[in-house]
């Protein structure tokens, strides 16, 4: 019995891990009726000459993976109230 208690205990703190944002930038972007469209933000990005492969939700932020207008591959974020860059992490 303690056994089973015990893999139930470690499956619920596995499940709730992954669910998580990746934590590299959270946003405190409020009700997302009220967001820019990510559309909006392509278009942006697109004007300063980046190629845009995904853009998902993570941490309240939007996520662009992108190819940057040197080709570099980047992994960026950005607010999706006022579209402003958010510094990661990563980036510190």
């Amino acid at each position: 019995m303690r056994l089973i208690s015990s893999f139930i205990g470690v499956t619920l703190l596995v499940v709730a891990a992954s669910s998580q944002a990746t934590g590299l930038a959270t946003c405190d972007s409020g009700n997302p009726n009220t967001w820019q469209p990510q559309e909006k933000l392509e278009a942006m990005l697109k004007e300063r000459g980046w190629q845009i492969r995904r853009i998902k939700i993570d941490g309240g932020c939007y996520e662009v993976y992108a190819l940057n207008e040197k080709g570099e591959r980047v992994e960026a974020y950005f607010h999706p109230l006022t579209l402003a860059a958010v510094p990661t992490s990563r980036s510190r």
